[in-house]
């Protein structure tokens, strides 16, 4: 059976067509399964009807032209029901509804089984057979429920090929066709797609010698040239737009040009004798595969960046080049992996979106596109990319969705949040230099999360009164190697005296999990769970220690440093920390540096920590929730997966409880409790934060003005009863629709903005 079930799906997924793919699946299951009848509906989303699209055993005409309610006869019934239904005499259940123009009435014994694609029902897979059958047994409903199981992302495929071209699999007109994925950068973009491809094929290389090393290795050079040029050209066109610390993206592209590097591994092999073009392709695939095979998310997007690389190349050995494009003035750059030049290739005023099919907010991409303000989806499933180009998409960075044939309704509703966004930003400007305190007096500090020297411009012109997370992985990630100790001070520098008098909570080294280094390779089976954090540069004290004294260094007469320990899950590991801290501090200042001994503080963001507050608070100055990865280590969901992604909840019951016994510990042990993380930047979030008792809310910059607007216009004990009935709810859906309904209440309508995920009614 498994052999068979293999041929089945590997001619489908060759069928040029939607008709052709179902063609196949009644005609191999029916001689499979040697019954009399195999056939498929689909579920119509416009008309809400099960469409009879393809059979083998019933009459042909009745093809397109039978279809049936939602809920009506035994198709339906599966639908419904969502599982499979098995009947030895069909015709006499209560459900059953007879269609001469299919000539079944000879078949009674009926099997249907639901197709299922991301929790919704595309179809029903039926066979029957006639009254001389016998019910059919287990192994085959189990055999139909696999055939079901493994066709359904090719008929999702095929049908969303449809769709796109503005199509239903019925041939009607087809709107508001979406696909989720997930959220790269915030915002809305509205716009044309322009679909890029990449300028040459490394795959199609074929295994060829060379008779002129030199010629070839001249060639090869040439073209290493021409690509390190146009890379350079990218960076200059952003360079308006970031800052030196973004545009050190490009340098680790160019570095992979090195001698040392890509092109010196592709001119051994040349002088062995292979062609330059066969040379490269194995390299680039050496080179990819290696980190393909990395479980870390950061790691395997590095073989994104090899494989853009060689095509580039590759490209110019056979004199291709670079392609001349027109970018209309509203372009939404999409392929099928995004890469930092092909975003270089549009000038910057007509970009206004990105969407990459593969890829995740840990990308280069995501972090530049984060830096220059772009709406940008990322990680999308089931997109037919080559039906994608030239056609008017909307772009949601908020909620990680990307619409086509959008109706005149959905570009409305989106056009509304464009200019609301823009008004809203604009109108909140007056408030960017008041507190952040609430009607009845009750102050809450206005931090900002920040990374990249962008963040600091965009913190400081909104009105951030310091930094409650500031990364200080990132200058380690966009370079070949670990920064020296001169290169770490001058980034610690920028930081505190951008945000001095202010804190700038400095959280160490964080790698492991969705953050590697390319220079310092983690592979685990689960990293999230693994090697990362705190317990990384506890085993590693010599690059704790060197990133201790460039930030005591950096601090030296500004006194704003705060330094703070990720992914604690013990006491030991604070007590460890603090003994390296101390001794660093000692010695610094013995080196004649006049500096204040800092705060430090922990993370708490894994459940064991929850239930440690006390225990840690007795150890350190300050305590902060990073809530992203609390939430997903309490709810095991990961976020940056669109498999699960819509099962992260930052208001599910189970969160909002560990929130508040945070606060209640923190309280108790008498030290400041501040939280950064994407709950902060919620309007909601934030009112049940402040109820909570958080002293600070730590956030991205651009969410820093609506997040104050809304505590400056609410009392404390609003906001206490609100929580107090929130606290009692027992779902997250529930929770949030009874924030909103108050915030509205509240006059806050404008702060809001839901989901559209209701429309997606064609995916």
């Amino acid at each position: 059976m498994l052999n068979m079930l293999r041929s089945i799906v590997q001619e489908v997924n060759s069928a040029v067509d939607l008709d052709e793919a179902l063609s196949i699946i009644v005609t191999r299951v029916q001689e499979v399964m040697e019954t009399q009848v195999c056939s498929v509906y689909l579920l119509d989303g416009t008309s809400n009807r099960y469409v009879l699209m393809g059979t083998k055993g019933l009459n042909d005409d009745a093809v397109g032209r039978v279809s049936l309610g939602y809920s009506e006869g035994l198709v339906g019934l599966v639908g419904v029901r969502e599982e499979p239904i098995n009947l030895e005499h069909a015709q006499e259940h209560e459900r059953y509804r007879y269609f001469p123009e299919t000539g079944e009435e000879r078949f009674e014994s009926f099997l249907g089984v639901p197709i299922m694609h991301h929790k919704k029902v595309l179809g029903v897979i039926v066979v029957q057979q006639s009254t001389s059958r016998r019910r059919f047994d287990e192994g085959e409903e189990a055999f139909l429920v696999t055939v079901s199981a493994q066709l359904a992302g090719v008929i999702a495929h095929t049908e969303a090929t449809k769709f796109i071209a503005g199509v239903t699999a019925t041939g009607e007109k087809a709107s508001d066709v979406s696909f989720k994925g997930v959220a790269g950068a915030p915002g809305v973009a509205i716009g044309r797609s322009v679909v890029i491809y990449p300028s040459a094929d490394l795959d199609a290389v074929p295994d060829e010698d060379t008779d002129d090393i030199n010629a070839e290795i001249k060639h090869f050079e040439a073209s290493i040239d021409s690509v390190r040029e146009d890379i350079k050209q990218v960076g200059l066109r952003l360079a308006s737009k970031l800052r030196p610390e973004e545009q050190a993206l490009f340098d680790v592209y160019l570095g992979m040009l090195d001698d040392n590097a890509l092109a010196g591994e592709v001119i051994r092999l040349i002088r062995e004798g292979k062609n330059a073009q066969w040379s490269l392709r194995k390299v680039i695939n050496d080179y990819a595969s290696h980190f393909e095979m990395m479980s870390d998310a950061y790691l395997r997007e590095r073989a994104i960046d090899i494989k853009d690389l060689g095509t580039r190349i590759l490209g110019y050995l056979q004199e291709n080049g670079q392609e001349v494009r027109t970018f209309p003035d509203d372009t939404v750059l999409v392929s099928d992996e995004l890469t930092a030049t092909m975003l270089g290739e549009v000038p910057v005023e007509k970009l206004k979106g990105l969407v990459s099919i593969k890829g995740s907010g840990s990308s280069h991409v995501a972090i530049l596109a984060r830096a220059m303000g772009i709406p940008t989806v990322m990680g999308l499933t089931d997109v037919p990319l080559s039906q994608l180009d030239k056609k008017e998409v909307i772009v949601d960075g908020y909620n990680g969705d990307l619409f086509t044939s959008p109706s005149p309704e959905l570009l409305g509703y989106y056009q509304s949040i464009v200019a609301e966004d823009r008004e809203l930003d604009e109108s909140l400007q007056h408030i960017k230099n008041l507190p952040c305190e609430t009607i009845d007096g009750h102050r809450v500090c206005a931090w900002v999360n920040t990374g990249l020297m962008a963040d600091v411009l965009r913190s400081l012109d909104q009105g951030a009164e310091g930094v409650g997370l500031y990364r200080t992985e990132v200058p380690f990630m966009i370079n070949e190697r670990f920064p020296s100790e001169q290169e770490q001070i001058i980034c610690y520098r920028e930081q505190l005296e951008a945000f001095a008098p202010n804190h700038v909570t400095m959280r160490t080294l964080d790698i492991g999990g969705d953050k590697a280094l390319s220079y310092f390779p983690i592979t685990e089976e689960n990293p999230f769970l693994g090697w990362r954090g705190i317990r990384v540069t506890l085993d590693h004290p010599e690059i704790f220690l060197v990133q201790m004294r460039a930030m005591l260094k950096a601090s030296e007469g500004l006194d704003n440093l705060r330094i703070m320990l990720p992914m604690v899950s013990n006491v030991n590991e604070v007590e460890e920390a603090l003994h390296l801290i101390y001794r660093e501090y000692h010695e610094v200042c013995a080196e004649g540096y006049d500096v204040a001994m800092p705060q430090v503080g922990v993370m708490i963001e894994v459940p064991a920590a929850v239930y440690q507050v006390k225990e840690l608070a007795e150890r350190v100055d300050f305590l902060s929730v990073g809530s992203n990865d609390l939430t997903q280590y309490l709810l095991a969901v990961d976020r940056n997966n669109p498999r699960v992604a819509s099962l992260y909840h930052s208001f599910h019951p189970a969160v909002l409880q560990a929130l508040y016994r945070i606060a209640q510990d923190s309280r108790e042990a008498g030290v400041q409790l501040s939280i950064c993380g994407e709950l902060a930047g919620d309007p909601a979030g934030a009112v049940l934060l402040t109820a909570m008792g958080y002293d600070a809310l730590s956030m991205n910059a651009s969410n820093l003005l609506k997040v104050k607007s809304v505590i400056r216009g609410i009392d404390l004990s609003w906001a206490k009863q609100l929580l107090e009935q929130v606290l009692m709810l027992d779902s997250p859906y529930i929770v949030r629709s009874t924030l909103d309904l108050a915030l509205k209440d509240a006059g806050f309508n404008r702060y809001l903005r839901p989901s559209r995920a209701s429309s997606d009614k064609n995916q």
